[in-house]
């Protein structure tokens, strides 16, 4: 997520205070993303540092100086909202991480880890589903927020089922060796 350019959109509606600022960050976020005010206002520094916002002419910093985008920021907003995100190929997600470390580990059963992974996703799911029940139909933050997090977690939980349909395609892992015990060279097997 990019506050810096969160920033611009919201001061491309007209001046802004950076306390305004931040109220209505997470009022267009569906307040799921806290934004901190000391954040808001080094942001607002460096955007104003890189002649993308301009503030009034007052010298007390703080809630008192206002703050409007320039035309240069006008284009950097336009040019982010129009480049798609970067991908990292492929992107580094804790959940694939630990079935990939889970496979090598002795003793691990992946399955079990799966399945309890799969059921907090879908107890996630149901609480983005309760949220979106309760959310005032008007509330589109809020509702696009639920709706993307519902989204990507259904991904998540497809993933979970298909890598559990693969395991069941491999060889059972070998039991893992109990400390202490050695084979001795030359015994009998």
């Amino acid at each position: 997520m990019s506050v810096r350019h969160a920033l611009l959109a919201l001061l491309s509606e007209g001046p802004k205070y950076g306390l305004q600022l931040r109220q209505e960050f997470e009022a267009r976020t569906g307040e799921v993303w806290p934004l901190n005010v000391g954040q808001v206002y080094t942001t607002v520094q460096r955007l104003e540092r890189d002649g993308l916002v301009e503030s009034d002419d007052t010298e007390e910093p703080g809630p008192q100086k206002s703050f409007r985008i320039s035309e240069k920021g006008r284009a950097e907003l336009a040019a982010w909202l129009s480049t798609p995100p970067a991908e990292e190929v492929p992107p580094r997600d804790e959940l694939v991480i630990k079935v990939l470390v889970a496979l090598r580990v002795p003793g691990v059963e992946v399955a079990g880890i799966l399945q309890a992974h799969r059921r907090h996703l879908v107890e996630t799911m149901r609480r983005y589903t309760r949220l979106k029940e309760e959310a005032a139909e008007d509330d589109i933050g809020l509702l696009l927020v639920a709706d993307a997090e519902l989204f990507r977690l259904e991904s998540t939980v497809r993933w979970l089922d298909a890598a559990e349909a693969r395991l069941r395609h491999l060889p059972a892992p070998a039991p893992a060796p109990v400390p202490g015990r050695r084979r001795r060279a030359g015994a009998a097997r």
